[in-house]
């Protein structure tokens, strides 16, 4: 049930905290997607809510929805004039060099019949930066946060396996793969005009505990 997984709710916005595993669109083959709970997630509205952004499949955390066409537009606006502000937590599979930093790296869609698309760092591909920071290491990976200012497809996860040489534990496509991918979309804020800001955070899920990070350094829990 989704509407357990709600992190923030009013008369025109929803966040929820978005399960690994679950598409945001539905699938080619049909299978269960967010469409599927949408109708439980209405909270006395007749509309269903929209989803404004995307987090990949195998990504949880905030997913911010509109409740009416009006709040939807204004809430992409903000996407679109980078006002958004998004913070993401992720295990990778290696330790980058240096604490902290800002990638620059442009990236752009590639595709072959034998192994679809992906992403790749490209200069001729769509600007995309990302600030990250080191906040533990253990093993030889490493739990980082990633802030990103632009909002491209796959972006932390390019900018993790191609500029920091490590990339997202889990990953089936820009790493190697596996049971989870530790990558979880922690925060999310949405300035408003008039109104208070939308702000929502999501707990780190329990398969992050798995890899050895149970909380952030200097969180409880």
């Amino acid at each position: 049930m989704l509407a357990n997984h709600v992190l923030f709710l009013d008369g025109e916005a929803l966040v929820i905290d978005k399960p690994a595993g679950l598409p945001v669109d539905r699938p080619r083959d049909g299978s269960i997607s967010l469409e599927n709970h949408l109708d439980g997630l209405k909270f006395g509205f007749r509309r269903w809510p929209h989803p404004v952004h995307r987090l990949d499949r195998d990504t949880s955390g905030c997913l911010l929805m509109s409740r009416n066409p009006k709040a939807h537009a204004r809430f992409q606006q903000a996407f679109e004039q980078g006002l958004v502000t998004k913070r993401y937590l992720a295990v990778l599979d290696g330790v980058p060099e240096g604490e902290s930093g800002m990638i620059d790296l442009a990236l752009a869609k590639i595709s072959s019949a034998e192994e679809g698309w992906r992403m790749i760092g490209s200069p001729e591909g769509k600007a995309a930066r990302t600030g990250w920071r080191v906040l533990a290491v253990k093993d030889g990976r490493s739990f980082v946060e990633f802030l990103p200012q632009t909002g491209r497809t796959h972006q932390i996860r390019v900018h993790a396996a191609e500029a920091l040489g490590a990339p997202v534990v889990g990953d089936p496509i820009y790493g190697s793969g596996g049971k989870h991918t530790l990558l979880h979309a922690a925060e999310l804020t949405v300035p408003r005009e008039g109104k208070d800001p939308i702000v929502a955070k999501a707990p780190l899920p329990e398969r992050f505990a798995e890899a050895g990070f149970a909380a952030e350094p200097g969180s409880e829990g």
